[in-house]
């Protein structure tokens, strides 16, 4: 893995923004102190070095007297860019040949090719943006559904920066007291009122778990929610699925166990990916192929993220179905959706039975419905949107979807433990100083005030060239 040492980050670099491929325009961007100069070699029209910032000029890129290709150059002069360096976007045609002979004529006069994330890693080091929401720039690429890309934008605009920064420095400012005590440890003095010190923690401890618990919601709107289609054999699972994907994905069958393995596909549900799983039925497996079907069922079902069980009324009771509920409860603790199916071969009173059981037993997460009717698929989606996603992702509660934070937030939770503790046993000053100072480590890892070369290089290797 690159580091991203000092010593090259003065360097003039240049990476082609746009993907590779043919298309009608490509941009390549310059940054650093000579992104100026090395643009206007090869740019002939206005003379950029005289020219304000946020303008944008026509003229033609050439090589010597040959004329590459006529271009748009927009020019951002530092600190007033995205990296708060010079910086230069050149808009060409989309000719894979265009475009690379513009990089070589940038490479030739000192530039060399950018890192991965290596335009935003100067935005962060140039203090344009904390190392979160740097993070947030590759999320919001990456985004393809509307739920992620709010959640993105979110993470961008420094919310999971503005919840925890004021209370880090009030922690700060506590930590310098208890230090200042160590410094007078003979006299036996306290500078850190200790009852306000307990209701700080509890106060950041608060908002620590209640960013945690929106890791589950978070991470499922960037990564996709994993939901497991679970039941007997020929309950209707593989007919479920291609209800709600409007398809025939899954072949349908009146032979019991039909599907040997895990079907997924991606079912979009107001702008979040449901990853929807068809397994094979759960049941005593009459060959090793089946028996391998049933494994992975089960591995599936703790692997979720919600998993919605479908029972045929017909063919099995209520207690049976009860038994298989409980198998999967054991098995992952996730929300549940119970779907009574192929409800149109049921009398009334059959009918009514089944609602009143659902009703008493799961309330809210049971329905009955028959999977082959596609205005019933829809309720079944908006019950799968609603029974995860409590609150809609477009108010301002933050959310947090990166692993590296919600890891850094459980370690600094539990470091604070440790001041409580260390408190309510009367620890000295310079123990309580140990763990506070872990707490302030951890969280300034979200945010980038405390960084490595080795968190940098692991963080921005996974960017995108030219971003």
């Amino acid at each position: 893995m690159a580091l991203y040492l000092p010593s090259d980050i003065n360097d003039t670099i240049v990476a082609l923004s746009t993907p590779p491929g043919i298309g009608a325009i490509g941009i390549i961007r310059l940054s650093g102190n000579e992104s100026i100069t090395i643009c206007n070699e090869l740019f002939f029209g206005s003379d950029l070095t005289k020219q304000s910032s946020h303008t944008i000029h026509f003229g033609t890129i050439r090589d010597g007297k040959e004329i590459i290709d006529e271009v748009l150059v927009s020019l951002f002069i530092s600190p007033k860019s995205y990296t708060k360096e010079n910086l230069i976007e050149i808009s060409c045609h989309g000719s894979p040949y265009i475009l690379q002979k513009i990089l070589q004529l940038c490479l030739k006069k000192g530039a060399r090719l950018a890192k991965a994330g290596e335009f935003t890693m100067r935005a962060f080091l140039n203090g344009q943006m904390d190392l979160s929401q740097a993070e947030a720039v590759a999320d919001l690429i990456a985004s393809e559904t509307a739920s992620a890309h709010k959640l993105a934008m979110k993470q961008m605009r420094g919310g999971i920066s503005e919840e925890i920064s004021e209370l880090r420095q009030q922690l700060i400012n506590f930590a310098s007291l208890i230090e200042l005590e160590l410094d007078f440890s003979e006299e036996d003095v306290e500078f850190a009122d200790r009852s306000a010190l307990i209701n700080l923690i509890v106060e950041i401890k608060t908002l620590l778990e209640k960013l945690m618990i929106s890791f589950q919601l978070g991470n499922a709107i960037k990564n996709g929610i994993s939901t497991v289609i679970a039941g007997r054999p020929n309950a209707g699972k593989s007919t479920l699925l291609n209800a709600l994907l409007n398809e025939e994905r899954a072949i349908v069958s009146d032979i019991a166990g039909t599907t040997r393995d895990t079907i997924e596909e991606v079912v979009n549900i107001k702008g979040v990916p449901f990853r929807m799983i068809d397994t094979a039925g759960i049941r005593a497996a009459k060959d090793a192929i089946e028996a391998i079907g049933v494994q992975k069922t089960f591995e599936k079902i703790e692997q979720s993220a919600m998993i919605v069980y479908v029972f045929d009324p017909k063919e099995i009771s209520l207690e049976e179905a009860q038994t298989d509920i409980q198998q999967i409860a054991e098995k992952n603790n996730v929300p549940l959706l119970i779907l009574a199916n192929k409800t149109d071969l049921l009398n009334d009173v059959e009918l009514n039975e089944i609602k009143n059981w659902g009703k008493q037993n799961f309330d809210q997460n049971f329905i009955s419905i028959s999977a082959i009717k596609q205005s019933e698929a829809q309720f079944l989606k908006d019950l799968l949107y609603e029974s995860l996603i409590k609150k809609d992702v477009a108010q301002e509660s933050v959310l947090v979807s990166n692993v590296r934070h919600f890891d850094a937030l459980k370690k600094s939770d539990e470091a604070l433990s440790n001041v409580l503790n260390g408190i309510e046993t009367n620890l000295s000053g310079d123990f309580l100083a140990i763990d506070i100072r872990q707490a302030l480590h951890y969280l300034g890892e979200i945010t980038g005030a405390v960084t490595t070369d080795d968190l940098l290089g692991n963080i921005f290797s996974k960017f995108c060239i030219g971003k």
